[in-house]
């Protein structure tokens, strides 16, 4: 969505008027222009190609992903998500166009700690990119592995010394 309000403003010549229209402030798309002319002179020091991704933002998206693969969150069972690196429980910021959508992977920009601990600028990822852009940080999981962790999440009913060990199980019982 950030990308789509630049490209809507670089269309209206960068107009200062087009932003007051649309609720948006100038500084803050001047800024995000002066990053653009930042890059664009980094990529002719380095004599590198400026191609565009045209319409294609899942190329955007893999990009900001290999930059920011360690800010990564999956979401909780229960609420919110947790960081995959120190698996700390963050939430989706209010503000964001996200906020109530409740996308399993998120890549954040940053965390601002007000009553919780929220994710601002985020966007949605597929696991997968994370394996394939980072692989010397994430590797895929062996299924017929689990974890300690895992082990001990897993459900079994309270010991009853009534009846037989797996009596409680469903194909268990008889008629």
């Amino acid at each position: 969505t950030l990308l789509a309000v630049y490209k809507g403003w670089e269309a209206s010549k960068f107009s200062n008027p087009w932003c007051f229209e649309n609720f948006i402030q100038a500084r803050s798309m001047k800024r995000a222009q002066d990053v653009r002319k930042q890059l664009v002179t980094i990529m002719d020091r380095y004599k590198l190609d400026i191609i565009s991704s045209g319409k294609n933002y899942k190329k955007i998206c893999m990009a900001i992903t290999a930059g920011f693969f360690t800010n990564a969150a999956k979401k909780h069972p229960q609420e919110g998500y947790l960081t995959l690196v120190d698996q700390n429980p963050v939430y989706i910021h209010p503000s964001s166009s996200v906020f109530n959508k409740n996308p399993e992977w998120v890549i954040y920009h940053e965390l601002v700690l007000t009553t919780k601990e929220y994710m601002r600028n985020i966007m949605v990822i597929d696991a997968k990119w994370l394996i394939e852009l980072a692989p010397s940080f994430y590797k895929k999981a062996d299924p017929n592995r689990m974890t300690k962790a895992k082990r001990m999440e897993k459900i079994e009913p309270l010991f009853d010394r009534f009846n037989p060990k797996d009596s409680w199980r469903l194909s268990r019982r008889k008629g």
